[in-house]
């Protein structure tokens, strides 16, 4: 969506304010031994505190409440018996919908004692939405937040994984337009004002070929290796980095 009027900011930044708030819950009950569904129950928790929905639940009919994925399970995870257990890189995906607005963020936590590798991957996604933000300027094309977020990525030794990009947001869950994570040079519309996108680095340690788990759902990598995955949902904005609304 793009936002014309301070009815529709106002619905975006409340809307944010719950995928913040149940991020900031989730990260602080995540333990070893508790498993993921234990987790997505702290979600719904949130959710029902704050008047809200799932938005997958919405969209899709996905099984939880949010999408919780674990070490090589790339996004889409479906909360269950899991376990977390040490070490294990745990990326939380949180989308809301709030009186008709939809907003959308992730984060990948270490549980426990962070493997040092990990620690990297999870430095390196974060990094590489910090450069996104700030290339998702009103009049530069499209396609430089895809080159400034890989070009991050790689700096650091990883791969973006090709296959899922960030995606336009507000009204819906998924609206137009995709929003790549590697520099298309089709892919030159330029941003405009009031634009409302996510930008979400999805990397790999290893193999950038995705296989789908026998739940229809849960994403992997090919090779077993480990990614990671930050989000955040944003408005574009002229001459200055875009508003983040899931901070």
């Amino acid at each position: 969506m793009s936002i014309d009027s301070p009815e529709d900011l106002a619905g975006m930044k409340a809307a944010g304010a719950v995928v913040a708030a149940t991020i900031r819950e989730c990260r602080r009950a995540a333990r070893a031994g508790m498993t993921t569904a234990e987790l997505d129950a702290v979600a719904a928790r949130t959710f029902a505190r704050m008047g809200a929905r799932s938005g997958p639940i919405l969209t899709y009919d996905f099984p939880g409440t949010i999408c919780i994925s674990v070490n090589d399970q790339v996004v889409h995870g479906v909360p269950g018996n899991r376990r977390l257990r040490d070490g294990d890189l745990l990326k939380i995906d949180v989308t809301a919908e709030l009186n008709g607005y939809y907003a959308d963020a992730c984060v990948s936590v270490p549980i426990g004692r962070a493997k040092p590798a990990s620690a990297r991957l999870a430095a390196a996604s974060q990094a590489a939405l910090l450069r996104g933000i700030d290339a998702a300027r009103a009049g530069a094309p499209r396609n430089a937040i895809g080159a400034a977020v890989e070009a991050e990525v790689e700096k650091r030794g990883f791969r973006v994984i090709r296959d899922l990009s960030g995606h336009g947001i507000g009204r819906r869950l998924h609206e137009k337009p995709d929003v790549l994570n590697y520099p298309d040079p089709a892919d030159d519309e330029p941003l405009t004002e009031g634009l409302v996108i996510t930008i979400e680095p999805m990397i790999s340690a290893g193999s950038t070929v995705l296989e789908e788990l026998e739940d229809g759902w849960t994403l992997v990598t090919q090779d077993g290796a480990r990614s990671a995955h930050f989000e955040h949902t944003m408005v574009i904005r002229r001459d200055q980095p875009a508003l983040v609304l899931t901070a």
